[in-house]
């Protein structure tokens, strides 16, 4: 009896201990278990990655990144995706104590496609849950890598972020040939620059003429781009004074100073928040003769080629000489005064086209195929070519694939009718779970963590 006793009571003891391992070991699981998500960190050792039980916005526990020191990290999931499609990720994001080592960097906590520019915005300082969507166009992507990212790329973030009840869903791509231009003239920039001696402060204003030039140049532009384009493109040009000031500018060795799209980020996101530009304009003063002010520049009028959101964005800058002609219309000196505008915009889609896989010739190399800057029209004849694919190489004729011109950027317009996927769906029971404990060894087994 006595040993019958002992042996029912070591089969408890067993089984509670049996027990006990499964409660501590799920509860390590539970905290350090990201699924079938990849981690990954810039400095090796400055970032944690946990599952929070006790900071979440659902029931799920929320998937927390800490950036000890400034660091970039992320955890993210390989998806597959349908080509020249557009998708929607959103999630929740929590911060606390989030700041970039960079002054005016884009970065922070974010949704991200990795290894590329394309982001959401971001979540600095010390924030309640935040929903946050990303929105973009897989191009001809068959597969992305969709990441939770606290840095970026243009520099390291440190503090903590939690990222919660991830959704993806694809939409309705607009293809119409008609595009949207938000065109902002910045009344004032008022901004200390460095220099050797410490810092310079520069204030310049828009005029009443500028602003009148400026609005001249957009109707021809608008009216420009269907005519050269031979119809392939037509645009909508909506146009707004703002008092907003520019206060900071950005700097690199090849441009100068240049206004980039952190530098205005709020203002230009009261614009686009409704989902309807599909290219920013931004036109400001960055010298004035008369008042020997000036902000240095390397040798531009228009800078493109930049983008925010996904959607194109260029500057155009004011000539320091009011009674400069590279805006104006003048039968004797300037016929093409738009040409600043069609250049800068031609610039985001030989972007796109190169990001879409189409072939094409760079839009600076007009002299290796034989056109020349005309005194009148400078080089129309050579935009004009290029967007009608015409130009004329040893290959045949070559320019912006006449598709380019329906690439839109994704907007969230694009969702009004939308399909919701599972792909980024969290297990939802204990089988699913093992599911994604079984994939996730078999990725750690195989050496791509």
């Amino acid at each position: 009896m006595y040993s019958k006793k002992r042996k029912i009571f070591g089969n408890l003891l067993t089984l509670l201990i049996i027990i006990a391992i499964l409660v501590v070991g799920y509860t390590i699981y539970s905290k350090y278990n990201y699924n079938n998500y990849m981690k990954a960190e810039y400095i090796r050792g400055n970032s944690t990655f946990e599952r929070d039980s006790n900071i979440k916005y659902s029931d799920m526990n929320s998937y927390k990144i800490e950036n000890k020191d400034f660091n970039d990290s992320m955890f993210y999931k390989e998806i597959e995706v349908y080509p020249n499609t557009v998708y929607k990720v959103s999630c929740m994001i929590k911060t606390k104590d989030v700041e970039n080592e960079k002054q005016n960097a884009d970065t922070g906590a974010h949704i991200c496609i990795n290894k590329t520019l394309e982001k959401s915005v971001n979540v600095t300082g010390t924030t309640d849950w935040k929903k946050v969507d990303f929105i973009f166009n897989s191009k001809n992507n068959t597969k992305l890598e969709i990441g939770f990212r606290l840095g970026g790329y243009s520099g390291n973030s440190k503090g903590t972020a939690w990222f919660s009840d991830f959704e993806i869903e694809s939409g309705v791509a607009d293809t119409s040939n008609t595009w949207n231009y938000l065109c902002l003239l910045f009344n004032n920039v008022n901004v200390n620059i460095p220099t050797v001696d410490g810092n310079q402060h520069v204030q310049l204003h828009l005029t009443k003429q500028d602003k009148e030039d400026m609005r001249l140049c957009i109707q021809r532009f608008k009216d420009a781009l269907p005519e050269l384009s031979n119809g392939k493109i037509k645009a909508n040009c909506e146009v707004f004074e703002v008092d907003d000031e520019i206060r900071t500018m950005s700097f690199d060795d090849e441009n100068g100073f240049y206004v980039s799209p952190i530098d205005v980020q709020k203002t230009i996101d009261k614009y686009i928040d409704e989902g309807k530009y599909d290219h920013i304009f931004i036109a400001f003063r960055t010298g004035d003769i008369n008042s020997q002010s000036e902000i240095p520049v390397n040798d531009w009028i228009g800078l493109g080629g930049m983008a925010y959101r996904g959607i194109g964005f260029s500057n155009i800058r004011l000539p320091n000489e009011s009674n400069n002609y590279v805006y104006k219309y003048d039968t004797r000196v300037n016929t093409f005064p738009e040409e600043v505008y069609i250049h800068e915009f031609l610039h985001t889609l030989e972007r796109n086209a190169e990001e879409y896989g189409y072939e094409r010739p760079e839009l600076h190399s007009y002299g290796k195929y034989g056109y020349k800057e005309e005194r009148l029209l400078g080089l129309k004849k050579w935009y004009a070519d290029y967007m009608n694919c015409t130009i004329k190489s040893p290959e045949g004729n070559i320019g912006l694939n006449a598709e380019i011109f329906t690439k839109k950027p994704a907007k969230i317009t694009d969702f009004e009718i939308s399909n919701k996927l599972n792909v980024l769906k969290e297990p939802e029971n204990i089988i699913e779970e093992i599911k994604c404990f079984i994939d996730r060894a078999v990725q750690l087994f195989s050496g791509n963590e």
